[in-house]
């Protein structure tokens, strides 16, 4: 039994655990880079995670090599790796996290009938799998979690037998998982205290709670799952996932904070880099934060209602629960202009949030001046908006070099295009259903492409007419799901690098599956 499991197992303190770079990057077109992937176990660890689940070793090189490097560069949180069930899954897990100083083997089987059935494995023979994985597991490492995938829909007396077994075998945290986001509330305290109360030996191991959003009740089931008896929640940031996502880590964390006087547990988030984290994981992943999420929304603080504006003029607590200040939200002000300096934008993007290094800055700021040329006010969220994307342009495949539109109510709108591919430039002149699609048939005239497109998203990102149009755009191709972000005064100009950083971002997801790679 390891020492985090002896303080934490009959204590009030729940443990977060971060799974943001392994199920959070399921997400259709979430792919990370592997400098990307450090950046946020940075943050996640320095915020004060208790677990990251920093990926799936087996899955790919990539994925191994970024495990294993934020399993050397952890300072304070325990570094885990998810493997199946099976010996060189798990050795690979072990050969990721061995490096860091708190390292997490975690395995997993599907126990429900419908997992049985695509194992073609009866329960005795599962029972063995399960029995036998573990033990490895553990031989490589003293802190092992075990899974019983789709545990919610597996069968009562079938789940206590195979949890049982696992905490035999040497398993420190059993996590239940409701991978389907199948369960309610009152059924998911039940299942934990069940557990608990009818297995020997339960009181010696942590609980932990995996909760998906499918039915939109992952952060209720998973404080349920507490109340219950569970002293782990896995989540992710802004409640990146799959399909309708993971249970939010700022909304359990914030919802612990603020009703602590009927869930008396506490957690060790520093909650003042929640919104840091938010606009990182919204960022790196290419999935924007709905205006009206809970905690992280850019509506979450927002007062529009005369009577609630009155009643915050008086007391924010009228209408306000917890304060923008514990989230590290900073409020809206307009000291940036053309005439700011780079230190100066360092400084207000460190404030907003933001780490920023010298070659990305250098980048940023030339955007920001061009920006300062063409808007009079220039808002935190403008700033917000600038880190879209801003890698270095220059190591990217495509370039936008020039691009000029003609419009008019007669006719198809015609598109002139210069693009960088490679180190050539190419030059085009298509004709398009409205300005965009003009753009987007000369933007695959010169780079040709099967990808489809699924989405295109604009949303505005300040008000008045000068405000920067944020487009997003979703695009698949083979399997392979890829997005894109830019933000520009100019919509069809952004709509054309969202396009281009999407079609970039799916050439280095082919470079990474190709084989050899």
């Amino acid at each position: 039994m390891t020492e985090m499991t002896k303080i934490t197992s009959k204590q009030d303190r729940v443990l977060i655990f971060d799974t943001t770079l392994r199920d959070g990057e399921q997400s259709p077109g979430a792919t990370m880079t592997h400098n990307e992937k450090l950046e946020i176990a940075e943050l996640l660890d320095d915020m004060g995670v208790d677990i990251i689940e920093a990926g799936f070793p087996i899955a790919s090189e990539g994925d191994f090599a970024a495990v294993a490097e934020i399993a050397r560069r952890s300072k304070n949180s325990v570094i885990c790796g998810l493997s199946r069930a099976k010996n060189g899954d798990i050795d690979r897990a072990w050969e990721a996290v061995k490096f860091a100083a708190q390292p997490r083997i975690h395995t997993f089987i599907g126990t429900s009938p419908l997992h049985r059935d695509i194992t073609g494995l009866s329960q005795d023979d599962m029972c063995d799998v399960i029995h036998n994985s573990v033990t490895h597991a553990r031989n490589l490492c003293d802190n092992v979690q075990w899974s019983p995938m789709d545990a919610t829909r597996t069968e009562e007396d079938y789940l206590l037998k195979v949890v049982e077994i696992a905490i035999k075998a040497g398993a420190t945290t059993i996590n239940i998982p409701d991978t389907v986001g199948y369960t309610a509330p009152a059924e998911s305290a039940e299942l934990i205290r069940m557990l608990i109360e009818r297995i020997p030996g339960a009181d010696e191991v942590v609980f932990a709670t995996h909760c998906h959003n499918d039915l939109g009740m992952a952060t209720a089931n998973s404080l349920a799952a507490v109340a219950g008896g569970a002293r782990q929640i896995e989540c992710t940031i802004n409640g990146l996932g799959e399909r309708a996502g993971n249970t939010a880590l700022e909304e359990v964390v914030m919802a612990l904070k603020v009703r602590n006087d009927i869930m008396p547990w506490t957690t060790r988030i520093d909650t003042t880099q929640i919104m840091k984290a938010s606009r990182l994981v919204a960022t790196v992943s290419g999935f924007p934060v709905q205006f009206n999420k809970a905690i992280v929304g850019k509506n979450a603080f927002a007062h529009e209602s005369g009577i609630h504006q009155d009643g915050m003029l008086k007391n924010a607590e009228t209408f306000e629960i917890m304060r923008p200040e514990d989230i590290g939200l900073t409020e809206t002000s307009l000291v940036m202009g053309k005439h700011s300096g780079r230190a100066a934008l360092r400084s207000k993007l460190e404030n907003l949030g933001f780490t920023i290094g010298d070659n990305q800055l250098k980048d940023v700021f030339v955007r920001f001046k061009e920006l300062a040329d063409r808007k009079k006010e220039i808002f935190d969220d403008d700033l917000v908006a600038l880190m879209t994307g801003s890698s270095d342009p220059s190591q990217d495949e495509l370039q936008l070099v020039s691009l000029r539109v003609v419009c008019g109510t007669e006719g198809p709108q015609t598109a002139a295009l210069t693009l960088r591919v490679g180190k050539a430039e190419q030059s085009v002149e298509t004709t398009g259903d409205g300005p965009v699609d003009a753009v987007f048939n000369a933007i695959k005239s010169l780079f040709p492409h099967s990808a489809r497109l699924n989405l295109y998203q604009v949303h505005a990102v300040t008000e008045g007419t000068d405000a920067q149009a944020t487009v997003s755009v979703r695009m698949e191709e083979n399997g392979k799901i890829v997005t894109g972000q830019s933000a520009d005064t100019d919509t069809v100009v952004a709509s054309a690098k969202a396009y281009i950083a999407a079609l970039n971002n799916l050439i280095t997801r082919r470079e990474k599956t190709a084989p050899g790679a």
